[in-house]
């Protein structure tokens, strides 16, 4: 299966399906609102957030669920047993959420805040 090369972030989420597409765009959408110093850019053809020449957040789709990376082994293990009692898989870079998730908004921004100390 050759999978289809995306031209830029939203060429990417226009592709999702509907869940998918808005689960990830408020994903991202929080993450850059919220931290002005990050930018989003399609890299591995998948959305990643970025500061400089440093990824701090990554977002996909797969089929059944979407996977979030703080881009560091060592964020999501810190964050593995928060991860785990909320009922997500978490994996040794990522963590899967449902495809229409109801995004945790401290979560997510603990999850940056860690990923940018590490990078200072």
């Amino acid at each position: 299966m050759i999978s289809k090369k995306f031209s830029s972030v939203e060429d990417y989420l226009s592709s999702l399906d509907a869940k998918q597409g808005k689960t990830l765009r408020e994903v991202i959408n929080f993450i850059i609102e919220s931290f002005p110093d990050l930018n989003c850019k399609l890299a591995w053809n998948v959305p990643q957030v970025y500061k400089g020449d440093d990824y701090v957040f990554g977002v996909s789709a797969l089929k059944n669920h979407l996977a979030l990376a703080p881009w560091s082994a060592e964020v999501i293990e810190n964050f593995k047993e928060e991860l785990e009692s909320q009922g997500y898989v978490v994996k040794k870079n990522l963590f899967q959420v449902p495809n229409d998730w109801n995004i945790d908004k401290k979560l997510i921004n603990d999850l940056v805040v860690a990923r940018k100390l590490e990078l200072d």
